[in-house]
């Protein structure tokens, strides 16, 4: 046990020798750094600029649900089987056997 003692109070000497460079305060440490120029903003050219965002409502219609069904099973398909409302337009299913 005094070892242990001895080596921990000697640890505590060494430390400021070791460590001492931690208790620099932070605003001393950053006043040090260079600080970099901002970056003037380069103008780009029109077809590498970006593009405002087309509103969703331009390219997805939706239209009123026809009205909720009474029945349970009345809830299946019932809006997917109109026509007019259908999730896939334009779209055949094509069998790979000819």
């Amino acid at each position: 046990r005094k070892k242990r003692v001895e080596s921990e109070g000697d640890a505590a000497k060494r430390w400021a020798d070791k460590w001492g460079f931690l208790k620099t305060p932070l605003e001393e440490l950053i006043g040090d750094e260079k600080k970099e120029d901002a970056k003037p903003k380069i103008q780009l050219p029109d077809h590498l600029q970006v593009r405002p965002v087309t509103p969703v409502e331009k390219y997805i219609k939706v239209l009123p649900s026809p009205p909720v069904p009474k029945t349970t099973q009345g809830f299946i398909g019932w809006r997917s089987g109109v026509p007019g409302l259908a999730l896939e337009h334009d779209y055949q299913i094509q069998s790979c056997k000819g």
